[in-house]
C-alpha cells in the first residue's frame, strides 16, 4: 500500500507519518506541504522519495494508491473530491468539511466512485472509547450522560505545535465534530435534540471563543459539551461517561473509572495509539474491499447534526 500524506509537516501530518511507520506492508511514497524547503527536508529526513508543494503534484503519480489529508480544514472537501477524481482512496482528517453542503458533495463523490473515503473520527478508535463501545454492544452498560470538556488556550492563530498557521480553526465544525460523532456512534443513532450557545467572537479571528452544546439521543441519553479557546490550563478533550453501571473518564487513549483508577486497555486493540488505529482501519478497508468504520457516508449524520446546532446559534 503506497500512501501520500498531504500536510505532512503539520502537527497531525507528523502523527500520521509516525503511525504509518508502525504498519507492515505500507510505504509512504509521497509527502506534500506548501513550503518547498520544509517538505523536501522532511522527505529527506524520513527517506521518502517524492516531495510536492501541491496536492496535484502527488495525485498524478502512479506510485500513490491512497492519500491522507492533514491539510487546513477549509481545503478538506475540495481536496477529498480531487483525490477520488484521481482514483485515489482518501482519509481526510477531521472534519471532512466545514459545511453540510460540502459534506454532501464529498459523500456524493464517494458513492459515484466507490473508493474508500474515510473521515478522521479518531475518537471511534481511541482504545478508551473502544472499551466503552464494546461494553455497550455486549449489553453491559448504558450511557446516561456524557459530560465533555474541549479546552485550549488559543487566542492567536497557532496550531497544536504552537506554530503560526494560515487558516482559522473552529470550535463547532472541528472540535465539536469529534464529540457529536462519538455521542451518536456510542448511542446508536442521530441525536433527536441538538442545540448550541456561543460566546463573543474574537475581534481578529472572527470566531466564537467559547461554546456550549447539548444533545439528546433517542433512548434518552444526554451529552453536555463545553468548548473554549480561552481556557488557561491543560488542553485537550476529556470525557466523563456516566453510565447505569459505572462512571468512566476517557483521556485520549487512556481510561479511568470514576475514582481515577486506571483501566487496563491492553487487550482492546493491536495498538494503544488512536492515530495508528485509524490508519490501520483505512488501509485494511482498502485491502479488503470493504466499507471502513468512519466512512464519510456514516459520518454524514454528525455533519447534519452540526448544521442543526449552527442554525440554533444563528
Amino acid at each position: 500500500m503506497r500512501i501520500c500524506v498531504a500536510g505532512a509537516y503539520g502537527a497531525f501530518g507528523l502523527k500520521h507519518l509516525d503511525a504509518l511507520a508502525q504498519i507492515e506492508g505500507v510505504e509512504v511514497t509521497s509527502v506534500m506541504g506548501p513550503t518547498k524547503a520544509k517538505i523536501e527536508a522532511l522527505a529527506a529526513a524520513r527517506g521518502i522519495g517524492h516531495a510536492g508543494t501541491t496536492l496535484g503534484d502527488c495525485l498524478t503519480r502512479d506510485d500513490v494508491d491512497a492519500v491522507i489529508l492533514s491539510t487546513p480544514t477549509q481545503m478538506h472537501a475540495a481536496q477529498a473530491i480531487a483525490c477520488m477524481e484521481a482514483g485515489k482512496h482518501v482519509l481526510v482528517e477531521i472534519p471532512m468539511a466545514d459545511t453540510l453542503e460540502d459534506s454532501l458533495a464529498v459523500v456524493a463523490k464517494q458513492k459515484e466512485t466507490g473508493l474508500v473515503a474515510m473521515a478522521g473520527q479518531v475518537r471511534r478508535f481511541n482504545p478508551s472509547h473502544q472499551w466503552i463501545k464494546n461494553k455497550i454492544d455486549a449489553g453491559e452498560l448504558k450511557i446516561q450522560q456524557m459530560d465533555v470538556q474541549t479546552y485550549f488556550f488559543r487566542r492567536t492563530n497557532t496550531n497544536a505545535k504552537g506554530e503560526p498557521r494560515s487558516w482559522t480553526d473552529h470550535l463547532l465544525w472541528h472540535h465539536a465534530c469529534h464529540t457529536v460523532d462519538l455521542f451518536q456512534y456510542q448511542t446508536g443513532g442521530k441525536a433527536v435534540k441538538a442545540f448550541g450557545l456561543q460566546g463573543p467572537a474574537h475581534p481578529d479571528l472572527g470566531i466564537a471563543m467559547d461554546m456550549a452544546i447539548g444533545l439528546k439521543s433517542e433512548d434518552g441519553a444526554i451529552c453536555n459539551l463545553s468548548l473554549s479557546f480561552n481556557n488557561d490550563g491543560p488542553f485537550g478533550t476529556f470525557f466523563r461517561y456516566i453510565c447505569d453501571t459505572g462512571t468512566y473518564i476517557a483521556r485520549y487513549d487512556d481510561l479511568y473509572d470514576g475514582n481515577e483508577n486506571q483501566i487496563d486497555l491492553s487487550d482492546v486493540a493491536v495498538s494503544n495509539n488512536g492515530i495508528e488505529l485509524i490508519d490501520r482501519e483505512f488501509i485494511s478497508a482498502i485491502q479488503e474491499g470493504r466499507t471502513p468504520n468512519g466512512c464519510v457516508t456514516d459520518v454524514l449524520a454528525a455533519m447534519e447534526t452540526l448544521d442543526r446546532i449552527e442554525q440554533t446559534m444563528a
